[in-house]
């Protein structure tokens, strides 16, 4: 594949003007993002809608008019504006006419792929409103000011005391995967709290977090980086690229791309001590900092939690494979050729496994229909709705230990990590290398999709209480106010569907229906998020039936949507190549792991599952 006009010679030293100046506005940005999405949002809680939405001036898809692509963002409210611009916007675009070529490189922002609305997903632009904001004063002030707190609803909804996995045999890899592929398309950041702070009140006398009872305790909340659109409407910015195309791998702005490249004409990406990710040793932005003891990967949250750095160092490693295949078969080839050839195999493998591997678990295996080809009139940025609510499912099905398992699949000497140790802690990989994270991955249960959410997550999120721990289910339900969501029956409206009459009708189970009625006065009350994750599942897949919805119709207008979709761009040999992988091919291509792990990571069959080493907290596969 033919390689961008040189980035190598573009980007000979970081002690060029533009790195500096470039790095310095990074450096300075907002990068603050909470959420493990676990799957899918900004997290897993994957949706699709695959009904009709109610005609209006925030949604729709019905002639690729994308009236509110182009709406520049104009005050974000008080106070310096630097601070409420999303920093990809801060990076000038190449506005050149798209490429139609299918050797010419993607733009790393994302833009470009839409010959008619080249900004469509690009890095900085506006969330899409598939079903119309509901916010108090109808333009910018936070939803549900009359419903209980979140950190309420929480305690009384979400607490989980038991083991509950899943009866799918849906294994962590669901979950895993989920939240890598969220990195890849949704970031929302978040403003300086003092100009728009949004704290989330704790209960007098709560657990966990007042547990002196003082009534004086609060949850830091920082509400999302956002434009007014041209009706007055917040709508809030997606800050990496929306596309499946590897951009968690290798960055969505020029200044990190080149950091992580190697630019000695290898075509290969930058490789730390024993074959890991690199250290941040240039300072850019990351969640946790920009300390050099953290890794740099293409996205930001890379080191969020253990097991989510293994998978970036695993796709670190596969684009470094292809660069080695293909250097050996196109010895003449420029780096800039080698690597952007590479870029574009390894953003075909997360197409390929995302839709034959991963929504098949997911949503079940008929859920999307056949592929068609290119459509240009779809709509395929990300829904404020998938990425904020829906795709928010996988915070419910995390376990709350992370199995570490030798070749033997036996507990490694130092034991499998607690999901609460394995956040920000690059330690762990550096001392265990992501072997025995990545088979411990493929022989445990997740949890069930339901409103149960574990403590690691819930109370300890980052932390202990008190000292930086946060609820992530209380940061869910704050965060769908924030951005104007509709609730869990305006919803069910305007994707056609009847609106829940009782809380009986969200959930079959009179413990969470009884649960959903101690949080909330009247079923019309009930949050998107909450109503969506609670809600009885339908057909073969593990959702329910809004969230099933949202995420069907996202992965559908994602793959529609997509000029440069793999099965329509790649090359015959490149296609063959990149169809006969599977992530555990990937997996045994890139590590010392064998056969140890199944060919399917995403699910264990019923005879495979025995009692996990580490006892009543879930279940293990015995092959």
């Amino acid at each position: 594949m033919l390689g961008s006009p040189g980035i190598e010679s573009r980007y000979q030293s970081p002690n060029n003007l533009a790195w500096e100046s470039l790095m310095t506005r990074l450096k300075k940005s907002l990068f603050k993002s909470t959420t493990i999405a676990i799957l899918f949002s900004t997290a897993i809680a994957l949706a699709m809608p695959v009904m009709v939405v109610q005609a209006n001036s925030n949604s729709g898809e019905s002639d690729g008019q994308q009236s509110d692509l182009d709406s520049k963002p104009r005050h974000a409210g008080p106070g310096d504006d630097s601070n409420r611009v999303s920093p990809a916007q801060r990076i000038r675009r190449d506005k050149k006419k798209p490429e139609n070529n299918r050797d010419a490189a993607w733009p790393l922002d994302g833009s470009g792929n839409h010959r008619r609305h080249p900004d469509t997903n690009a890095a900085g632009t506006q969330l899409r409103r598939y079903l119309a904001s509901d916010y108090y004063d109808a333009y910018s002030e936070m939803a549900g000011q009359a419903r209980p707190g979140p950190r309420e609803i929480s305690n009384t909804v979400f607490a989980q005391d038991k083991d509950r996995v899943n009866s799918f045999g849906a294994t962590d890899f669901v979950w895993q995967w989920g939240q890598f592929l969220d990195h890849d398309i949704d970031l929302t950041g978040g403003v300086d709290p003092a100009q728009d702070e949004a704290a989330i009140l704790v209960p007098v006398g709560d657990p966990y977090f007042d547990p002196d009872g003082d009534g004086d305790q609060a949850m830091a909340f920082n509400r999302s980086l956002y434009s007014i659109d041209d009706d007055g409407i917040r709508q809030q910015l997606n800050e990496i690229t929306g596309w499946i195309d590897a951009s968690n791998v290798y960055g969505s702005d020029d200044v990190r791309h080149a950091a992580l490249r190697r630019l000695d004409g290898s075509g290969k990406l930058k490789t730390g001590v024993n074959n890991l990710l690199p250290d941040n040793d240039v300072g850019l932005a990351n969640a946790g900092g920009d300390t050099s003891t953290l890794f740099l990967a293409g996205d930001v949250r890379a080191n969020e939690q253990a097991a989510l750095t293994a998978m970036h160092t695993l796709f670190m490693r596969e684009h470094n494979r292809w660069a080695e295949l293909l250097r050996a078969e196109n010895p003449q080839a420029s780096g800039d050729e080698i690597f952007e050839h590479a870029r574009a195999l390894v953003a075909a493998e997360m197409q390929h496994i995302t839709y034959t591997e991963f929504l098949p678990v997911l949503l079940g295996p008929d859920a999307l229909p056949p592929y068609r080809g290119y459509r240009q009139r779809t709509d395929a940025r990300i829904m404020n709705v998938f990425s904020t609510a829906a795709y928010r499912l996988g915070h419910s099905m995390l376990s709350p230990v992370l199995l570490r398992l030798d070749e033997n699949l036996r507990p490694i000497d130092s034991g499998h990590l607690q999901l609460r140790d394995a956040f920000f802690a690059p330690e762990e990989i550096r001392q265990f290398g992501i072997e025995p994270l990545l088979r411990g991955l493929s022989k445990q249960l997740c949890q069930e999709v339901d409103s149960y959410v574990i403590d690691e997550v819930r109370n300890f999120l980052f932390g202990e209480p008190g000292r930086g721990g946060f609820d992530l289910t209380s940061l869910n339900i704050q965060r769908g106010r924030d951005h104007g969501l509709p609730s869990y029956n305006e919803a069910r409206r305007g994707l056609g569907l009847s609106p829940a009459a009782t809380f009986e009708d969200i959930s079959s189970d009179p413990g969470v229906s009884v649960r959903l009625a101690q949080a909330y006065d009247s079923v019309e009350d009930v949050d998107l998020w909450v109503g969506g994750i609670a809600e009885d599942k339908v057909g073969a897949g593990m959702l329910g039936e809004v969230f099933h919805a949202i995420v069907r119709k996202q992965f559908e207008v994602l793959r529609d949507g997509d000029r440069r979709w793999y099965t329509r761009s790649l090359k015959k040999r490149d296609l063959k190549r990149v169809t006969a992988l599977s992530l555990a091919d990937i997996i045994r291509l890139n590590t010392d792991i064998g056969d140890e792990i199944q060919d399917d990571v995403f699910r264990i069959k019923a005879k495979q599952i025995k009692s996990s080493p580490r006892g009543k907290n879930g279940r293990q596969a015995d092959d």
